[in-house]
């Protein structure tokens, strides 16, 4: 076992940690694309712009931290609601600290935070409705049976945004993690956003923080664009993933800056039998431009919950900074499904436990009514382009006996060791691949591939071709709060 980090090495780093979030936000909020004219006009960009517009304010919101807004909130989304077939219309929150509890958006929408605005989710727990479990994962992530709504939550939505001037929502998580650690929750704790079976989802330019669980999930969703958000969360904070696209097609997460206490991108489709059964892949994933500290697990991780199949994943420009891995598929036998078509370019990593991981043995079952011979596929992985620093292990590759992970690929990478590292830095079983130009040199079960290429390096595969996620085209739009 690692020896683990006193009190006083977490209290630092989590000084360490905060510091340079408070700068990548200090950066993000003078790069800004918003130009501020006056309080009543401003412009933003958006993948769509509104006809109408109204504020909080217009509803009787009132932030100032303790009155609570969630009749607000709902009613003002209803009223906006007539406008879905007549050019749309934006919900704006000013300054302020805006108290509320769960609600729900609408379609043809854009909810949007000014800079000064604080989203605080509700600490009293009658404020979240109980709906049913996710259908492929048959219960609760954190107890059988249903869950708590989202705090943003939406459904059978097309065209919908959340956006702001880097404003903020806090999902005050502290009383969900000290149920979950006290075994006191009878039902799996609420997320900050959720979108269900929704078409064309922008989530940008927003500061999120102390989710109770995860951060941002959008789910049996497509054509999604994630971009521009900072998420910050204890690195003790149980299950704050960052952003968990689940049986999602045709998603971009870009320009994000990660701090949790789980992995900071994690990929899923659905929960053993019951994932398999609903059969729905999270497929043309694109992850560029990530930040991630995440000490206790990956930056991006695909599964452990894939048994719908994750399919043709591409992350480039990544940077790793005190994370547990990098690259980490999670499966076992039970998942069934599959994880084929990755491809990894371009990772800067610093201070790392793993720099490659692979387990077949995750475990984690809903139930036990799985399939202990529902083995998954794990085929085709490439990572290239790889400068990692301060590694305590270059590479843990475990797959399943007789389910072996194939077509591995590792090119052009190079990991320097930590002081304390460990004496073996390839531990490789029931794998097969290959490498080139990789050091140290990899296990047997990947062997040296030389030839072609710069300085004899034979690189691992990256398409060329583009998502057509890519090609969507954020607009410049204005707000006139004037005009409803």
């Amino acid at each position: 076992m690692e020896p683990k980090a006193t009190t006083s090495q977490v209290r630092k780093m989590a000084i360490l940690i905060m510091a340079i979030i408070m700068v990548m936000i200090t950066m993000r909020g003078a790069e800004s694309r918003m130009v501020r004219v006056q309080e009543d006009y401003f412009e933003y960009t958006a993948m769509n712009c509104r006809e109408h517009s109204a504020s909080i304010v217009d509803f009787g919101g009132v932030g100032d931290g303790t009155t609570l807004n969630t009749k607000a909130f709902q009613e003002a989304i209803s009223s906006l609601s007539q406008y879905e077939s007549d050019g749309g219309s934006m919900l704006f929150v000013p300054a302020g600290k805006w108290l509320t509890g769960s609600f729900n958006l609408t379609s043809h929408f854009t909810l949007y935070l000014h800079r000064d605005a604080v989203l605080l989710a509700s600490q009293d727990v009658n404020e979240w409705q109980i709906i049913d479990p996710l259908p492929s994962y048959g219960r609760g992530r954190d107890a059988p049976g249903g869950r708590y709504i989202s705090l943003i939550f939406g459904t059978n939505l097309t065209d919908v945004i959340i956006t702001g001037d880097n404003g903020t929502i806090d999902g005050q998580g502290a009383l969900w993690w000290q149920k979950f650690h006290r075994g006191q929750l009878k039902h799996t704790r609420p997320y900050l956003i959720e979108l269900m079976y929704s078409d064309s989802i922008q989530i940008s330019n927003l500061t999120l923080v102390n989710s109770p669980s995860w951060n941002v999930h959008p789910v049996y969703s497509s054509n999604i664009l994630v971009q521009g958000i900072t998420i910050s969360a204890p690195l003790n904070s149980p299950n704050t993933d960052g952003i968990n696209p689940d049986s999602c097609s045709n998603t971009r997460i870009e320009d994000c800056y990660i701090v949790s206490g789980d992995d900071c991108v994690a990929i899923k489709s659905g929960w053993d039998e019951y994932g398999i059964t609903f059969g729905m892949p999270t497929k043309h994933l694109i992850i560029r431009r990530l930040t991630c500290i995440s000490p206790t697990s990956a930056v991006i991780a695909l599964g452990s919950e894939m048994s719908g199949g994750i399919l043709d994943v591409r992350a480039e420009s990544i940077l790793a900074i005190n994370s547990e891995s990098g690259v980490r598929i999670k499966t076992a036998p039970g998942r069934g499904g599959y994880v084929r078509d990755v491809y990894v370019r371009d990772m800067s990593m610093h201070t790392m436990k793993w720099v490659f991981w692979m387990t077949g043995n995750y475990g984690s079952h809903p139930d036990n009514k799985y399939d202990p011979n529902a083995f998954p596929e794990v085929r085709n992985i490439n990572y290239r382009d790889v400068a990692a620093d301060d590694v305590k292990m270059a590479a843990r590759l475990e797959g399943i006996a007789g389910d072996p992970f194939k077509e591995i690929c590792v090119s052009n990478a190079t990991i320097k060791e930590a002081v304390k590292a460990k004496k073996v830095q390839w531990a490789c079983t029931d794998v097969n691949g290959k490498s080139s130009g990789v050091s140290p040199t990899p296990c047997d079960l990947l062997p040296e591939e030389g030839g072609g290429g710069v300085d004899g390096v034979k690189e691992c595969d990256f398409p060329a071709d583009r998502l057509p996620i890519e090609d969507v085209i954020v607009k410049s739009c204005s707000y006139n709060g004037m005009v409803r």
